[in-house]
C-alpha cells in the first residue's frame, strides 16, 4: 500500500455498509477494496463505528467483532495520541469544530492522510493540507 494516496475514513463512511441506501452501501464497500487507496482509520472510528452498530443498528458483540476485525485487515489502525487531542484542540477552536471531529482531523493528518472521506464535514473544505471528500457527492 506504499505507493497509493493515503486516505482517512470517517466513522459515518463506514457505516453505511449496512446502510439500506445501496448507493451509499455499494460506494463505502468500494473505498473499502479498492486496491488503489491505503485506508487509515483511528482507534476513535472503531469504537464509534462498534458503538452505532450496537446502539443503532442492534447488532450483538459478536457481530461487531467480525465487523471490526474485517475493517482492521482493510485498513491501517491509528492510535489517538495525547499530541493529537492538543491538535484537535486547535482545530476545534480556530475552525469550530466538534470535539469528535477534530480530533478525526488531527490523526489524519498526522499519519498523512491527504483525504479525509466524510459526510458530515465541509466537503472541499482544506484543513492544513488535509481535503475533506464527502464520497457520496
Amino acid at each position: 500500500m506504499s505507493g497509493e494516496p493515503r486516505v482517512f475514513i470517517d466513522t459515518n463512511v463506514l457505516l453505511y455498509l449496512l446502510s439500506a441506501d445501496t448507493r451509499k452501501a455499494d460506494r463505502a464497500e468500494e473505498i473499502l477494496r479498492s486496491d488503489r487507496l491505503d485506508r487509515r482509520v483511528s482507534t476513535q472510528v472503531i469504537a464509534e463505528f462498534a458503538v452505532n452498530l450496537h446502539r443503532k443498528a442492534g447488532l450483538d458483540w459478536p457481530t461487531i467483532r467480525v465487523h471490526i476485525e474485517t475493517l482492521r485487515l482493510v485498513c491501517a489502525v491509528e492510535t489517538v495520541l495525547s499530541r493529537d487531542q492538543d491538535t484537535a484542540m486547535e482545530l476545534a477552536e480556530r475552525y469550530r469544530f466538534s470535539w469528535w471531529d477534530a480530533q478525526i482531523l488531527a490523526v489524519a493528518q498526522r499519519c498523512g492522510a491527504k483525504t479525509l472521506y466524510s459526510e458530515d464535514l465541509q466537503h472541499g473544505q482544506d484543513v492544513r493540507g488535509l481535503r475533506i471528500e464527502n464520497p457520496f457527492l
